[in-house]
């Protein structure tokens, strides 16, 4: 569509605009919200260079893409309780978001429909996110793939297994990051395997690297050479989009279209994140 209150440009084929004309530090009006709002849902990611956000601004930004809701296992910023500090410091090696593509927090039952992450210090190279789009990763499937996996629910887990467990993962990021929770490493949520977006309408491919863990009704040693292949498929380069982090950078990303995936590769340098996950409404 044509904006008039905003400019939206493209950053990949495949997913992934910013946005310029929006100085989100100030209320918005409602011309530009619900052009915001259309070019999420046309783009699944959306990037707003040079914001200037105090936490609690950056709340209410979020809250125009949802309600934003508690990180399980990590606590939040304190007075903000809703944001969750991502510290890794220059002597750390692990980081959050590292590891493979992945939805956040599919192991809940209610997942979020969106993420928000608020750059505050990043390192001079390094350390970006990539993207990718679960719409396409559907439609290019076979139709006999398709008709394979419209039946099934994936069964989502929040022990990470084939990062070699969460407690060990989240230990190793523990530096700069208060840890909570970790007796309820055990939850599970089933989600169909393919997801009907419900503001699209469109059907996107749902399962992740992190947290699927299995089928419904199947075993792991039966899911996982099927798994295994909707992972590489769901990460070809023609699916993706590239965020090169700046201090003040604002990315939104759609949870149930898209997957995302943070590089780990700036050790020795600091790096600090404000990110928000957020509900339906």
């Amino acid at each position: 569509m044509a904006f008039q209150h905003i400019e939206v440009r493209p950053v990949a084929g495949a997913l992934g605009a910013e946005v310029f004309g929006a100085d989100l530090s100030k209320p918005l009006s409602n011309a530009q919200a619900d052009e915001i709002h259309q070019a999420f849902l046309d783009n699944l990611v959306l990037f707003f260079r040079h914001q200037q956000l105090d936490p609690e601004r950056l709340v209410q930004v979020a809250s125009m893409f949802g309600v934003p809701n508690d990180y399980p296992f990590a606590k939040g910023m304190e007075g903000h309780p809703k944001i969750t500090p991502l510290v890794k410091n220059p002597e750390d090696r692990a980081n959050f978001g590292g590891g493979g593509f992945h939805a956040d927090t599919t192991y809940l039952e209610k997942v979020p429909v969106a993420t928000m992450l608020y750059g505050v210090e990043v390192p001079p190279a390094g350390g970006d996110t990539l993207f990718a789009n679960m719409y396409l990763a559907y439609e290019t499937l076979s139709d006999g793939m398709k008709a394979m996996l419209e039946p099934l629910f994936g069964i989502s887990s929040a022990g990470a297994g084939r990062l070699g467990g969460r407690k060990q993962v989240m230990n190793a990021k523990s530096k700069g990051v208060q840890l909570q929770n970790m007796d309820k490493l055990s939850m599970e949520a089933e989600h169909p395997v393919v997801r009907v977006h419900e503001q699209t309408g469109r059907k996107a491919l749902f399962v992740n690297y992190i947290h699927t863990l299995k089928f419904k009704g199947w075993t792991e040693a039966e899911s996982e050479p099927v798994l295994q292949y909707l992972f590489n498929h769901l990460k070809r380069p023609e699916f993706t989009a590239r965020l090169k982090w700046e201090a003040g950078t604002l990315a939104v990303w759609d949870n149930l279209a898209s997957q995302h995936y943070a590089i780990n590769d700036y050790d020795g340098h600091r790096r600090v994140m404000w990110r928000v996950t957020l509900e339906a409404a």
